[in-house]
Order: structure tokens, then C-alpha cells, then sequence
């Protein structure tokens, strides 16, 4: 009696015609060779991780466009044009709509990274800046710079859930690792406001350093890393109690931060400095400085593995591609004009 039972379909490659399906080309004709075979026999067919491969997001703001970037080519595979003076970028985190913020014509535009184009816009507030998600995929976090709000935003039906008041000119806004907290930096009050996501309410203000940008957490979230523009400075907080424990002198303009998720390591992007410097959690010492080449190292965001570290370099119109294991530049790519913000795909 014939074994009825699918046995899956294996596709051996060489190392060659491995690298050959970084090419997008490539990858079409393989995923629609397989799709036919899988249509046509009685197998199941697996397809590897490799189809699947994280983009990276960067904003243009002077271009008003999206670059899609090729984690593993480190190519631009596609632009998009979205709203006016996009800023802030998230994705969601099945990674199925990808959302940009823009500052000029107040909305957030939503992609559909399959296709790579715009299928929808949701109101957003008077420029809107820094934009966030939850880990449901539920709510958008928006600030309004100029009004000085945080937007609570259901992502589905695009109502208006919650307006919060919080400080001066307020950059971005990151979730605590536990998603229960919004921590807002605002740059002219200089100060951080933690909003509870559950009541939408604010819970304190924390006083930090002059011109306050980015947030990033360790991955318990016991401490928040606070950067501070115009201090040059890092600050350590204690997020149980809301106090700063430590300082970090750092170079010329400190803006975009991240914590490796192993917590051992800070990168930091020095907007003046231009460079990227690597801090060791445990002692708070600078580890390595990462000279870049251009001007004006701004946002930053990690590849799932945590291996490399996407920059924008906001006056040289590129990306810096950072090598997290040997703390170096991979490479260099060129995007739209401004880049300011990125975001990667999970």
C-alpha cells in the first residue's frame, strides 16, 4: 500500500547559487518555480528563512520618500513615496503594514511592504515626529512635536484613542520592553514623560540633560539610556524609580540610541561627531568610537540577529551599515534625501 503521508520537498543549493538568491530577480524565479511545483505534485513544500528576509526602512525628508533596504544585499530594492516630510517609521510587528509619520501634511501613511506602496492614511495631529507600535499591532503611538501630544491611534479603525499632554517640543516615543509604559523625550523641556499605556495617563516627569532624543531600554527594562543632544551626554535611569543613576560623557550631539538584545552593549549616533560609539552596560565606559563617513549620524535600528546596526546620515543622503560583532563600517548606501529615520523588520 502506497505511503500516503507528504514527504517535504528539499531544495539543495550550492554556496554559488545561494549568493545568486540575494537578488531579487533571482528570488522571483525560484518562489514562482516553487510555487508551481508545490500546485502540481503531492509534496509539501518548506521554503527557508532566506524568502523571508528583514528590510530595513529609512525616511527621507527632504525627498518625501521611503528607501526599502535589503538586509542581506544592503541594496535599495524599492523607493516610496509617501507624505510630506516624512520623519518617523515603524513596522508592525507581524510585519505586514508598515507605518511613516509626516511632519508637513499631519498624517501617517500605511505600506504594504508586499507591494511596497501606500494603501491608506491616517490623521496624525500637527506634525506628527516620532511613531511607535505596540506589540499587539493594536494601538500607534504618535508625538506632535509643535503641540506637545502624544496620540494613542487604533491601528485598524484609525480612531483617535487617547491625547496626551506631555512636554516641550517632544522628540519620539519608545515602549518599555514590557509595553506597559510610553516614554516620551522632550527636547526644549528637557525632560522624559512616562505615560501609562493602560489609563493613558501621565505618570511622572524625569529631568534629564539638555535637547533630550532618543530612549532605549535594557532588556528587562530595570534602566532606561536617556541621549541628550546638546549635553553631550548619556544618562542611566533607574525605571522603578524614575531616577537618574549615572552620566555618560559622549561626543558631539548624541541622538539615535540601542541596547543589544543581550544588554551588553549600547550604540549610540553623534549627530556632529560623526560617529557611532559603543558603551559596555556594566561599566558605562565608551568601548569603541565607529567614525562614519558624512555628516550628521542620526536614527538607528538593528537587524533581528542583532549583527548589524543601520544608521542614517542625514547630510550625506546615505546609511551606514555597522558590523555589531567587529564594531566597524560594512558599508555605505546611498538613499533619498535627508534620511532621518529607519526602522527594521522583524
Amino acid at each position: 500500500m502506497r505511503n500516503s503521508m507528504r514527504q517535504p520537498f528539499v531544495l539543495s543549493l550550492s554556496k554559488h547559487e545561494r549568493g545568486l538568491l540575494q537578488q531579487p530577480t533571482s528570488r522571483i524565479c525560484v518562489l514562482l518555480f516553487l510555487s508551481l511545483t508545490c500546485s502540481l505534485s503531492p509534496v509539501t513544500c518548506h521554503l527557508s528563512p532566506a524568502f523571508a528576509q528583514s528590510r530595513a526602512y529609512v525616511t527621507n525628508e527632504k525627498s518625501d520618500d521611503l528607501s526599502v533596504i535589503d538586509t542581506a544585499t544592503d541594496h535599495v530594492m524599492a523607493t516610496v513615496k509617501v507624505g510630506q516630510r516624512p520623519r518617523g517609521v515603524t513596522v508592525a510587528p507581524d510585519g505586514k503594514r508598515v507605518y511613516v509619520s509626516n511632519g508637513n501634511s499631519n498624517d501617517v501613511s500605511v505600506i504594504d511592504p508586499t507591494t511596497n506602496t501606500v494603501i491608506d492614511t491616517i490623521p496624525a495631529g500637527v506634525d506628527p515626529e516620532g511613531i511607535t507600535i505596540s506589540a499587539d499591532g493594536t494601538r500607534l503611538y504618535v508625538v506632535n512635536e509643535n503641540a506637545g501630544e502624544l496620540l494613542v491611534i487604533n491601528s485598524a479603525s484609525k480612531e483617535l484613542q487617547a491625547k496626551v499632554t506631555v512636554g516641550t517640543e517632544p522628540e519620539t516615543v519608545v515602549l518599555s520592553p514590557d509595553g506597559a509604559r510610553a516614554y516620551v523625550p522632550n527636547e526644549t523641556s528637557n525632560d522624559v514623560t512616562v505615560v501609562d499605556t493602560t489609563t493613558n495617563k501621565v505618570l511622572t516627569s524625569i529631568k534629564v540633560g539638555e535637547n533630550p532624543r532618543g530612549v532605549a531600554f535594557t532588556p528587562n527594562g530595570k534602566h532606561a539610556y536617556v541621549s541628550n543632544e546638546r549635553s553631550g551626554t548619556v544618562l542611566v535611569v533607574d525605571t522603578a524609580a524614575n531616577a537618574v543613576l549615572a552620566t555618560i560623557q559622549m561626543g558631539e550631539r548624541p541622538v539615535g540610541i540601542v541596547v543589544l538584545p543581550d544588554g551588553k552593549k549600547i550604540y549610540v549616533a553623534h549627530g556632529h561627531s560623526h560617529d557611532v560609539r559603543v558603551i559596555d552596560t556594566a561599566t558605562n565606559a565608551v568601548l569603541a568610537t565607529i567614525p562614519l563617513e558624512g555628516e550628521r549620524a542620526w536614527w538607528v535600528a538593528l537587524t533581528p540577529d542583532a549583527k548589524k546596526l543601520y544608521v542614517t546620515v542625514g547630510r550625506s543622503d546615505t546609511v551606514a551599515v555597522i558590523d555589531t560583532t567587529a564594531d566597524k563600517v560594512l558599508t555605505t548606501i546611498p538613499v533619498g534625501k535627508a534620511p532621518w529615520g529607519v526602522a527594521v523588520s522583524r
